[in-house]
């Protein structure tokens, strides 16, 4: 390959990776919208049009890491990595999610995304499998306490070390917001 020829790809890429960010920004807001639209109007018809949102967004994110690798912040910046994460969270594939976790690890090994990412996507898997969680991210909407986490007492150090405040203050917080909605 030329360096001519090398020089005419980076615009192309540049243009594929801005049209990845954007179809994984456009996707997750339109389930976002939704799911706005489903608060303020609950009916079978809404659940069912998330449902089918939520599969297509799946099966499109499916197609994008079988092609291009999980989309990293280094990829498509943050904001459409963690769309593709609030993606991947709703899929109904554990297998496709457990793949994702370890591209996702990975990726925050190599600082192509933030650990974060890393911490919803393993707490996921973890209540998903009946396993203790690590970072106290899912909470029981029954109980509003976090499913179980492995080892408590250090759970606020691993959260910490993640980007993430301590989790008390996480539960206050999600507590208030619902009832503000009116909620509790």
């Amino acid at each position: 390959m030329t360096g001519a020829s090398a020089m005419e790809e980076t615009p192309s890429t540049t243009a594929r990776e801005e049209d990845l960010a954007a179809e994984l920004l456009r996707r997750a807001e339109a389930e976002h919208r939704l799911a706005y639209e489903a608060r303020s109007a609950p009916t079978a018809h809404v659940r069912h049009r998330i449902a089918q949102c939520r599969t297509d967004n799946a099966l499109a994110l499916e197609k994008i890491v079988a092609r291009h690798g999980w989309p990293t912040a280094a990829l498509v910046a943050e904001p459409a990595s963690t769309a593709a994460l609030v993606i991947l969270l709703h899929s109904s594939d554990l297998g496709f999610q457990l793949s994702c976790r370890d591209l996702i690890a990975e990726a925050v090994a190599d600082g192509g995304c933030p650990a974060v990412h890393h911490a919803y996507i393993a707490d996921h898997c973890a209540v998903e499998l009946g396993q203790p969680q690590f970072y106290g991210t899912r909470i029981d909407p029954r109980t509003l306490f976090p499913y179980p986490v492995r080892h408590p007492e250090s759970v606020d150090e691993r959260r910490h070390d993640v980007g993430l405040g301590p989790l008390a203050e996480h539960l206050r917080a999600v507590r208030r917001g619902l009832r503000a909605a009116g909620g509790l």
